[in-house]
């Protein structure tokens, strides 16, 4: 197989001769192909030439900014769209008002075709912009920030809804023409009239936008949807779902991109924040068939492979995962994002198998490396270290967590910076220490992934553990891990003590309203205790606020309490 370098010089050598779109395309799949770099030179090299180049370029960076979180990258991703949107807006004015007249007075005119479809891909590429600016905004996960987003994306889904529209009729207009061709056995000259294969792909364009948007707005949190629904759009994701499957069918540049966002959606979004209720298997057999389908178009891809080890992990063959993410990590060569997520997840299935060393070393390369929540990695390096036995190194760890604390409004960073110093206040032990694993393992839904095995041997050590401030975070955890193992009962009565726990309720504060939310699932399986659960739903919901990780809890409370209402029609 062709190396990036390969690739890229046969890319550069048709630069003259190709159209644009085919130029953006190749370059994606360079992206997809391991060709980082060579693909960000190529869209840099030729952003000024074209708006579809110019957005190539943004979504590298943008690319690059949701793999790392890091704030420096979030920041250039948001100036180089800001740059696409005013390279498209600039020759934009009365846009659809021109398309409009266009479709009725001229369509003869070789001009006027280019015209038409210059300018919807202008837009389109507008409201993609609006709707990456949007997620950039989203992700700070501040009020102030979805209120911004909310406003961009109201933007993006009028351009969005005039677009589709637009091309929809032109693609009937156009079916029309050929049925007439047909029915006086004519050829016809197309001239300048818009063919049904630049349609085709202007609908694979807008659909990967939309269907993008219609995930974003499930990613708020339910409290905001109120607002987010009186700024004049609905959030249905079946509907960004099968947008985004029908963009990857197309022709258009973003195919591959629409098919990535299926594949994060599937493996990253959904089991984390619990979108289909319980069951964290739900999207993996729509991953694995993406995977399947795409193994021969990208073999090599660190993307892909990053992809299959999620599936697997998600699986709970966390040694066939870690192989995978070690596979990706090595394909990532020159790509540090690339490598840090894969580091990221080689942490975590170490720490899922309770390999602390391993998990130790993965963390504390990435609180070297990496620019973006270095005090969240030292929490997580330290943890793993003390879990190891080293408790001297992981209390200097500790320390470090003050010193590379950055974000004051990063609820992640937050959530390391207290729990370092609350365990730099006690008189620290392994014990504590794997008290720390479980947590994070609970807090990103990574529980489910552990072995009956592991889980036990977890159970074990929290049983021996009588420090008074973590009594309520202790039986919270006990809790997770007896329903994990199916011990519903014991289950149970573990989240009845956390609830009663006062004392730890300062240093603990998302303890209550979780184990809340644990019973009142826990009750939605029997139609006996249906009511019951609801009614712990709703006071998870309204009873509490201010807590750690409140936003997450609202969503995951809010996909359980739909999931009631598809069994139980009103």
């Amino acid at each position: 197989m062709a190396g990036p370098d390969s690739s890229q010089q046969q890319v550069e050598e048709k630069a003259e001769q190709i159209d644009d779109a085919e130029l953006a395309f190749q370059g994606i799949n360079m992206l997809l192909n391991n060709g980082f770099r060579e693909s960000d030179e190529l869209f840099r090299r030729y952003r000024t030439n074209s708006p579809l180049m110019s957005f190539g370029a943004s979504f590298v960076s943008f690319l690059n900014a949701m793999m790392t979180f890091e704030e420096e990258k979030m920041q250039m991703a948001s100036d180089d769209l800001k740059t696409t949107e005013k390279l498209c807006e600039s020759d934009n004015a009365g846009v659809i008002e021109t398309i409009r007249n266009k479709i009725k007075k001229s369509m003869d005119s070789q001009r006027s075709g280019v015209e038409i479809v210059d300018r919807l891909q202008r837009q389109i590429i507008v409201a993609d912009c609006q709707v990456y600016l949007a997620v950039l905004s989203f992700v700070k996960q501040e009020l102030s920030a979805y209120i911004k987003g909310g406003w961009i994306l109201r933007k993006a889904w009028k351009m969005y809804n005039k677009c589709y529209s637009d091309i929809s009729q032109l693609q009937e207009a156009c079916r029309r023409r050929s049925s007439d061709q047909a029915n006086h056995n004519t050829s016809g000259e197309s001239g300048g009239r818009v063919t049904e294969e630049v349609l085709d792909r202007l609908k694979g364009s807008v659909s990967f936008g939309y269907g993008l948007f219609h995930l974003c707005i499930s990613m708020v949190p339910p409290h905001l949807l109120k607002i987010i629904n009186l700024l004049g759009f609905p959030g249905d994701r079946q509907q960004g779902l099968d947008s985004l499957a029908c963009a990857s069918e197309s022709k258009d540049m973003k195919a591959p991109l629409a098919t990535l966002a299926l594949l994060w959606y599937h493996t990253v979004v959904q089991p984390f924040f619990a979108l289909d209720g319980s069951d964290s298997q739900a999207g993996l057999l729509e991953a694995k068939a993406i995977l399947q389908q795409k193994a021969m178009v990208y073999p090599n891809s660190s993307l892909f492979i990053f992809f299959k080890g999620r599936v697997q992990r998600l699986e709970c063959q966390i040694n066939s995962a870690l192989t995978s993410f070690q596979d990706a990590l090595e394909f990532a060569s020159g790509q540090r994002e690339i490598q840090h997520v894969c580091l990221y997840e080689i942490g975590w299935c170490s720490m899922i198998e309770m390999n602390f060393e391993d998990a130790f070393r993965s963390f504390e390369r990435l609180k070297n490396e990496s620019r973006w929540s270095q005090c969240y990695y030292a929490y997580l390096t330290g943890v793993c270290q003390g879990a190891s036995g080293d408790l001297e190194g992981a209390k200097a760890v500790f320390q470090d967590v003050q010193r590379l604390f950055k974000r004051k409004n990063n609820q992640i960073e937050q959530f390391a910076l207290k729990r370092a110093e609350m365990l730099r206040k006690v008189s620290l032990t392994r014990e504590l220490c794997i008290l720390g694993v479980v947590e994070v393992l609970y807090l990103w839904k990574a529980l489910l992934n552990c072995s009956s095995s592991k889980l036990q041997l977890m159970n074990q050590v929290l049983q021996g553990l009588d420090e008074q401030s973590s009594l309520g975070l202790k039986h919270l955890l006990l809790g997770a891990i007896q329903k994990c193992l199916g011990n519903i009962k014991d289950a149970v009565q573990s989240f009845q003590l956390a609830v009663q726990d006062e004392y730890g309720r300062q240093t603990n504060s998302y303890v209550q309203p979780y184990c809340c939310y644990e019973m009142g699932c826990v009750l939605l399986a029997k139609p006996e205790t249906l009511s019951r659960g609801r009614s712990l739903l709703l006071q998870a919901k309204e009873n509490y606020a201010g807590y750690d990780f409140e936003n997450r809890l609202h969503v995951r409370i809010h996909s359980a309490l739909a999931s009631i209402k598809e069994v139980v029609p009103r």
